[in-house]
């Protein structure tokens, strides 16, 4: 349990100050990271200034200002929330940055923090021209963040946006009415294709759940606090992934790719199947266990993942 001494309202003042405070007491306190914020000290300016109600890219020259007293004692409170309940830090404030986009969260949803916003950034590139972009599938989208991200990288196009969970679809109605873009973005309560109209996708992007339940037993408090039903993938963590590359084929249009995020599951994918030739995207902001096939590799390569899903 994190302890106060009487001083400390008096000894810190400024931003800075309890910046690197807190992180100091999340360092001394072991808590985990990984679920939005790659550091201690990002994890701890991102609470601080969410308190203050200062954004996160706050010019550094600010960092020196005084708290009153209340943001004081609130900056207090929401760090001790951090780390004696072990509540990922987007669900504290309700709130996550992904592809430079402001998303709400709570434990409805996975924090957003998958790689592929890099590559939404991109629009793709090179691998689809995005003029040609009209169709995007987004499978288990979750709070549609990535949804969400590719209607406003591609304006023109109509993104479909699909999850299991009902309530992982009422934080995404948020998201999709906090951006505006209910012209744009189409949610579907479907297990994966199954409840989805007959349709060619350019681009199917997936972060599916991956996880295999060795892992998920070892996995940090943190990860305890988000939806199971988004991590578990099974006992080798493939049997979402299986079905996404056996059913993506028909729904992939002819010069279009699927994207699809394994993570931890990358390595047991390809010993699965070594001859497939997954592309491996790398990504300069860091992350790894991203492929992409194209529709006809799908289509040369489907008896063999069906034979995997048998």
């Amino acid at each position: 349990m994190l302890s106060l001494s009487p001083d400390v309202l008096t000894s810190l003042s400024t931003l800075r100050d309890y910046i690197r405070w807190a992180a100091s007491r999340f360092t001394q306190a072991g808590v985990n990271f990984g679920q939005g914020t790659v550091s201690v000290l990002d994890e701890a300016a991102a609470l601080v200034l969410h308190t203050v109600y200062q954004p996160y890219n706050l010019s550094e020259a600010y960092f020196d200002c005084v708290l009153t007293v209340p943001e004081r004692e609130a900056v207090l409170a929401i760090i001790g929330r951090r780390i004696n309940e072990r509540i990922p830090a987007a669900y504290l404030t309700h709130e996550s940055i992904f592809a430079g986009l402001p998303f709400y969260v709570d434990e409805r949803v996975l924090v957003p923090r998958s790689p592929i916003a890099e590559l939404i950034e991109q629009r793709f590139s090179p691998w689809v021209d995005e003029e040609q972009v009209g169709r995007i599938l987004d499978l288990c989208t979750g709070s549609a963040c990535i949804a969400i991200a590719c209607a406003y990288a591609f304006p023109e196009a109509l993104v479909d946006a699909v999850d299991l969970s009902v309530d992982a679809l009422a934080v995404a109605q948020i998201n999709v009415d906090k951006h505006l873009m209910a012209d744009a973005v189409v949610l579907h309560q479907s297990d994966l294709f199954q409840g989805l109209p007959a349709a060619q996708y350019d681009v199917i992007v997936s972060n599916p759940p991956y996880v295999c339940l060795e892992e998920w037993a070892g996995l940090p408090q943190e990860f305890r606090a988000e939806p199971d039903m988004g991590f578990i993938g099974g006992e080798t963590g493939l049997d979402i992934v299986l079905r996404i590359l056996v059913d993506a084929k028909a729904y992939l249009a002819e010069q279009g790719v699927l994207v699809m995020e394994v993570g931890s599951s990358a390595q047991t994918l390809q010993d699965t199947f070594p001859d497939v030739p997954f592309y491996w995207l790398n990504f300069e902001r860091g992350g790894d266990g991203v492929f992409l096939l194209t529709a006809e590799q799908l289509h040369d390569y489907h008896d063999l993942f069906m034979a995997a899903l048998d």
